[in-house]
């Protein structure tokens, strides 16, 4: 018989996420790495926590990382980002599936035309 996996949806957000060699690290100093998925006109990072040091990750950033994340990103308001080139980034959801969390973060329209 397989687990159940424990899923919760998450209110409190890291507080900033600061850029590295090959992902994101929070006040906390917990790693995050980074998928982009880009939709049509629509521009959206998957975020997912993991339990390795931001410096014993080996990944090498593609070009398209280097110019489109953000070094930084700053948590607004209760449900947004503004990163370090003052574009609004949306919550779309912040989960946190067995012990290890997960956010999407959607690139806000009016961002696009600053």
């Amino acid at each position: 018989m397989s687990e159940l996996r424990s899923k919760v949806h998450l209110t409190s957000h890291p507080i900033l996420l600061r850029r590295g060699p090959s992902g994101y690290e929070d006040e906390n100093n917990r790693t995050w790495l980074h998928l982009i998925i880009e939709t049509e006109d629509v521009l959206k990072v998957l975020l997912h926590q993991v339990d390795i040091p931001i410096e014993d990750i080996a990944l090498t950033p593609s070009t398209l990382t280097s110019f489109t994340m953000p070094l930084m990103w700053t948590l607004h308001s209760g449900s947004q980002y503004v990163d370090n080139m003052y574009r609004f980034w949306r919550i779309v959801r912040h989960i946190k599936v067995d012990g290890l969390e997960e956010m999407i973060l959607e690139l806000m329209d009016n961002s696009l035309d600053m």
